[in-house]
């Protein structure tokens, strides 16, 4: 039975070289894929890793709607035999309900790959809708690592070097944290609840505004 299959895990896990692994596997075996990517590092229209692989994809913009997308490649004689979804918590979660659509109407299996929560901890609405819809929610093997070397459960962002917990959920930066603009960084539970980047723990100490927060 075809399924929707979210495959969820922080930033540096590997989501998006898994993606392109199972869209080489399935061509090598005479399938066709469409993809769909949303605000990915390499452009518009791109499905890359860190890796350096890369691909043309579909930019799900916020307007589509993807059922309706594969409906009109179909009936235009087009071919899909799956699908497969990067950098899917930046979909709406309606656009989410169209991929059970895709699943449920067209048979076909749909691959997710997504960021769980963003950097206040918060689930994005595209993965909490994902959560709740999906048929297997899969973690992604390859742990990422805090600086500290334990498992990296949190993403954390970072404006002039200094981890921040407000302001849109949605801003591109640089994947490693950097000194000037915004970035980003994996971090375990400990050292994002302490705001602990690597760059505050090579500086040695953590300003008194960065200290833990004890819940009231």
């Amino acid at each position: 039975m075809p399924e929707l299959v979210f495959f969820s895990g922080t930033m540096d896990c590997g989501k998006s070289t898994l993606a392109l692994q199972i869209g080489h596997n399935r061509s090598a075996r005479g399938l066709q894929g469409v993809i769909f990517t949303r605000d990915d590092r390499a452009g518009e229209g791109k499905l890359s890793s860190r890796l350096g692989l890369v691909t043309d994809a579909v930019e799900a913009d916020e307007d589509m709607d993807l059922y309706a997308y594969l409906v009109d490649h179909i009936t235009r004689g087009g071919r899909a035999d799956h699908v497969i979804v990067d950098e899917a918590q930046f979909l709406a979660p309606r656009q989410i309900d169209q991929l059970a659509r895709i699943v449920d109407d067209l048979n076909l299996d749909v691959f997710a790959f997504g960021i769980t929560t963003d950097f206040r901890t918060k689930l994005f609405p595209g993965s909490q809708r994902l959560i709740e819809l999906a048929d297997r929610i899969e973690a992604l093997q390859v742990e990422a690592m805090c600086w500290c070397g334990a498992r990296a459960t949190h993403n954390a962002r970072t404006v002039g070097g200094r981890m921040v917990v407000e302001g849109a959920q949605v801003v591109v930066g640089d994947v490693h944290h950097s000194t000037g603009d915004v970035g980003y960084e994996v971090l375990c539970r400990r050292h994002h609840r302490r705001r602990m980047t690597s760059a505050a723990s090579h500086a040695g100490a953590l300003s008194p505004d960065v200290l833990p927060v004890t819940p009231g």
